[in-house]
């Protein structure tokens, strides 16, 4: 039996979702393995810093990784789900995810990398990105 999706034409992604019904038999792994999952984030800003929550459910805390280079900030996991099959069990189904994900993003102002905080509960990772303070410009004189 096929499921049945309704188109939304409200959604945010519609154009995205409809390609990914396309292909979704052409990207699943052997024995029912669900595609690569998408670190999901919301950024807000103020005048003096972004915030940033990253969702990363089921991932240890040692095992993301964040690198901050100017305005660009990387976020990126390892996902490991442990086999635990009994005599006798086989997998019917495995649509947890297990491997790597990454994340890259750019940012309108430079980070201060230097007084940047990273905090991880429940399955959220909370990034508070201070902004550089803008340099002011050096005018040359001409001789």
């Amino acid at each position: 039996m096929s499921n049945l999706t309704r188109f939304d034409p409200f959604a945010i992604e519609p154009m995205s979702d409809l390609f990914q019904g396309l292909f979704r038999p052409l990207r699943g792994g052997a024995g029912g393995e669900a595609p690569l999952a998408d670190i999901k984030i919301d950024v807000t800003e103020s005048d003096t810093q972004y915030t940033v929550k990253a969702e990363l459910p089921g991932v240890e805390k040692n095992d993301i990784d964040v690198k901050i280079d100017g305005n660009l900030v990387s976020i990126s996991a390892k996902v490991e789900r442990k086999q635990e099959l009994k005599d006798g069990e086989r997998v019917v189904r495995r649509e947890r995810y297990s491997g790597a994900v990454s994340r890259s993003f750019s940012l309108q102002s430079e980070i201060d990398e230097t007084t940047a905080a990273a905090q991880y509960k429940d399955g959220v990772l909370s990034l508070t990105l201070p902004k550089k303070a803008a340099s002011e410009r050096k005018r040359l004189t001409i001789s």
